[in-house]
């Protein structure tokens, strides 16, 4: 009945089809389910777990095509080609004034966590398994700082570079990064509630029901978004899928160009979008047109597109590589997961002069899982948001996502070209100069 073997837009709509089922099968857990309840288990993860225990990778119940992988990487485009769309406008000025700590915080988070863990990949687990692919270690922050997007750009970015079980290592760390990020996360909420470390007293049994079903009542909806076109001539949905989805193709488009002239320089599709976007911001910003470009509609067209990737992205993992893997990759999640819970706390408790802790449990939160995971976490600890750390973060990420995406970049590239140690020895090195930055405009603090 299913031609698996040959890929058409048939097969497209069957995959479509068959992920929203699961997702529904998930919304619907979420809410009757009350174990998924405190864990707070996205309805997309639910669905991606199910899609790869019944799908081609599993049991082969379900007749998903042979193309859930490139699917991700498809994905993972429009998430980034959207981001430049929906972010706010804020100068250096505000951003240093305002949220230095912070920014020091979370670059330090991000910059110790792809060091570390990949030099522990390097000349760690190198040594006891020799076989192992020198990038190996970065597959943990690859899922857990990245999370699921970040392990279909980084995956797809060494498939194209000859590493195909870099994909699956990716998804699996970021799926059970996200199971971590709440686990231990609600752990270390019960623990601070009870040592007295949480400014606003509150745990599980104190959130809303719509956050922990995730069902708003009708008094607590909030809008999608607000139309900016009249439907007459394009419903404003329509305008903005079209933008993205252009932003997306200019991002391919630059990266097949680049390919051609130099096949050695594999330039991610999802980075090239990112600078497309950013440009294109500008330019409606110039002549005074993002106005009708909506930010709380593109933002909740990234979410989508991160649900979808999610579940496709977890479908699509191939158990055999985990199998083959096993051993060394139990070993790289259990020291990864320590040398970040280290880095969280104690970094959060000298960067952090007040409500150091919602601070650091946001972080934990982010640095494992998502940064959905994070404001899960900190709705739990400050219902209310009156620590403003979600505020703070949002300015001290602008100056962040650069570097960010020029990690992600260039991580397959120079791990492939063999000078990935030099890359991580770089993170190292960018880390102890924001550390010195921190101590010299007092942004670190002495605890007793």
């Amino acid at each position: 009945m299913f031609d698996l073997s040959e890929f058409t837009p048939w097969s497209f709509f069957v995959d479509m089809g068959l992920i929203s089922f699961l997702m529904l099968i998930g919304k619907i857990a979420r809410v009757k389910i009350r174990l998924i309840q405190k864990l707070f288990i996205p309805p997309s993860l639910i669905a991606g777990i199910l899609g790869l225990a019944l799908g081609p990778n599993g049991l082969g119940w379900l007749p998903f095509s042979n193309n859930l992988g490139t699917y991700s990487a498809v994905l993972i485009a429009l998430v980034f080609g959207a981001l430049p769309l929906s972010s706010p406008k804020a100068s250096f000025k505000e951003v240093s004034r305002r949220v230095g700590p912070i920014w020091a915080y979370a670059q330090l988070g991000m910059l110790l966590q792809w060091g570390i863990v990949g030099l522990l990949g390097i000349y760690g687990l190198k040594l006891i398994w020799p076989s192992l692919n020198d990038a190996f270690g970065v597959m943990f922050s690859t899922g857990f700082y990245g999370g699921h997007g970040t392990a279909a750009a980084i995956g797809s970015a060494f498939e194209g570079l000859g590493w195909d079980e870099a994909r699956s290592l990716g998804m699996t760390t970021a799926t059970v990064g996200i199971i971590f990020a709440i686990v231990g996360g609600l752990f270390m909420i019960k623990w601070a509630a009870r040592h007295k470390q949480t400014a606003f007293i509150a745990d599980f049994k104190d959130l809303p029901d719509e956050l922990r079903s995730g069902l708003v009542p009708k008094e607590k909806r909030d809008s999608l978004g607000t139309a900016t076109t009249s439907s007459i001539s394009i419903e404003s949905i329509t305008l903005y899928i079209c933008v993205i989805f252009f932003v997306a193709l200019l991002g391919y488009l630059i990266s097949q160009g680049v390919k051609v002239y130099y096949p050695k320089l594999e330039l991610p599709v999802f980075s090239c979008a990112f600078i497309v976007g950013l440009l294109l911001k500008q330019i409606l910003d110039k002549v005074s047109a993002s106005e009708y470009i909506c930010p709380q509609t593109t933002q909740r067209l990234s979410s989508f597109f991160t649900d979808l990737l999610v579940a496709f992205g977890v479908a699509s993992i191939k158990l055999e590589v985990v199998v083959k893997y096993a051993v060394p990759l139990i070993v790289l999640i259990i020291v990864g997961t320590v040398i970040v819970w280290l880095i969280t706390f104690y970094l959060g408790r000298h960067l952090s002069r007040n409500y150091w802790f919602e601070r650091s449990i946001f972080a934990w939160g982010w640095w494992t899982g998502t940064m959905a995971m994070g404001i899960a976490l900190i709705r739990i600890v400050d219902p209310k948001m009156a620590s403003k750390a979600m505020d703070d973060y949002a300015l001290a990420y602008l100056p962040i996502a650069p570097v960010e995406i020029l990690l992600i970049t260039f991580v397959p590239i120079l791990f492939v070209g063999g000078y990935g140690a030099w890359l991580m020895l770089g993170c190292l090195f960018v880390s102890l100069l924001i550390l010195l930055v921190a101590v010299k405009m007092g942004w670190w603090i002495k605890k007793k």
